[in-house]
Parts: structure tokens; C-alpha cells; sequence
């Protein structure tokens, strides 16, 4: 069967280094049972995975893709879905690792979704633009950003390691970044979580101003106990930080 052709406006760039693929793939937890790999394209992280001793599904939204891989692989569960629109709670309410090549243009909405799915979401493996897997990491300083603290909330983040544009068909006009999430044993904020991302975005909206500033419309009880908290900029403070915050919000 013919190659698939990249489409601009699904952000396809197929990577085509087999040592890449190979190590984005080992990065799983050798524990991991059960995985879903999003928008496998031609299938370079796919080869490595059905190798593996786990129960592999992938979700494409590329007609074209979805009939390569099954071309390739008959017995490969290949869903022709949208990610964003699947329910994840009640597909995966057993909990599932998530591996892939992330597409840049909806990078955020990936997240995002990750984020309110962090109870069923165990692990992630994946690529991203450079620039935002660097952002999602960030303990502190500029690139720290709302992101950032939702995802460190509930996962360890690791920064794996950079990938230049010469390995994917077409090349992207930027490097990518490999990072890593691991769930980590807190089950809930001790806040009220709607107010905490509240907080945190009004917190980066103005993220050159301190808090102090950026959080004026918000009332606060015992203000004493967070004034020094308050003194900084939201790129400054952890997770643990905001969630203080939160809990003197009257």
C-alpha cells in the first residue's frame, strides 16, 4: 500500500527514525498492561509497541492512516475517532496509558484533556513541540504557565530528550520535545478544584504582575498566612502554593 501523505491541517509529520521511535517507546513502565496510542499515522511508534507484552489500541482520525495500519496490521485495534471527543471515563474507567506523536496545533486541548481525565489517565508517553513539552515540566521561571501547574498537580514530569526536524516527513519547522508523566498518589487538590483553576489562571493572565495584583478581585481570609505568597509572580509558586492560596479565598 501507498505511503500515507502528511495533511497540513491534522499537523502530520511522520517520523521516520527508527531509533527514535524505539526509545519513545521503551520509555513506557515495564508494568504497563494496557496502552492507547494516539494518532499512530504510519505506524512508526506501532511497530516497537506490538511488541510489547500489552493490550494495544490506537485512535486516528486520518482515514488514510486508519487503512495503512490495518493494511499492516489486521489484528491491531485502529479506531478512526477524534481523541478530544472520546470518553475516556467511561471507555478506560480501569485506567490507561496514553503513548504518541502528538499533534502540535492541539497540543493544549490535549492536555487539557489529560487534565480532566487524571483519574483514569496513568501514564503519557509522548511528543510534542518543543517548546510546550519544556512548558509542561517548568517547576519555575517564564516558561511556567497554567499548564504547568495543572499537569504537575497530578503527574511527575520528565523531559526526555529533543528531536530535530530532519527526522519527520515533512519537517517541522521547529524541534520537538520527548516528555513523560507518571500519576503521582494525590487523589484530590484539598481545595475547591474550580476555584483553584481559577486562581491560577487569573494568576498567569497577568503573569508579569504579582499576585498581589493579579488576584485583586479575590477576597481572602487570614490574609496574613499567604501576604508573603502573595509578593510573588504566578511563574514562581508550586502547586502546593496555589493550593494555599485557594483555601483562603472567602
Amino acid at each position: 500500500m501507498k505511503n500515507v501523505l502528511a495533511k497540513k491541517y491534522l499537523g502530520q509529520h511522520f517520523l521516520k527514525e527508527e531509533d527514535i521511535a524505539f526509545r519513545i517507546t521503551n520509555l513506557l513502565h515495564k508494568n504497563t498492561k494496557h496502552v492507547l496510542e494516539i494518532g499512530p499515522g504510519m505506524g512508526a511508534l506501532t511497530k516497537y509497541l506490538i511488541k510489547k507484552n500489552i493490550k494495544l489500541e490506537t485512535i486516528e482520525i486520518d482515514e488514510d492512516s486508519v487503512r495503512y495500519l490495518n493494511s499492516l496490521y489486521p489484528k491491531l485495534i485502529v479506531k478512526n475517532e477524534d481523541f478530544l471527543k472520546i470518553d475516556i471515563k467511561t471507555r478506560y474507567s480501569k485506567g490507561i496509558s496514553l503513548i504518541g506523536n502528538f499533534p502540535y496545533n492541539i497540543s493544549s486541548q490535549i492536555l487539557f484533556k489529560i487534565y480532566e481525565n487524571k483519574n483514569y489517565i496513568n501514564e503519557i508517553v509522548g511528543m510534542f513541540q518543543k517548546e510546550v513539552a519544556e512548558r509542561i515540566v517548568c517547576q519555575n521561571g517564564k516558561k511556567r504557565g497554567i499548564l504547568s501547574v495543572f499537569i504537575q498537580a497530578f503527574y511527575n514530569t520528565n523531559y526526555c530528550f529533543t528531536v530535530d526536524p530532519k527526522y519527520f516527513i515533512p519537517p517541522p519547522k521547529i524541534q520537538s520535545g520527548v516528555v513523560k508523566f507518571i500519576r503521582n498518589k494525590r487523589r484530590n487538590l484539598n481545595c475547591d478544584e474550580n476555584l483553584f483553576i481559577k486562581i491560577v489562571k487569573k494568576g498567569f493572565s497577568q503573569k508579569r504582575k504579582t499576585l498581589r495584583n493579579s488576584l485583586k478581585t479575590f477576597n481572602f481570609e487570614n490574609k496574613k498566612e499567604i501576604e508573603h505568597l502573595l509578593n510573588f509572580r504566578a511563574e514562581q509558586l508550586t502547586v502546593d502554593n496555589f493550593i494555599k492560596i485557594t483555601n483562603h479565598v472567602s
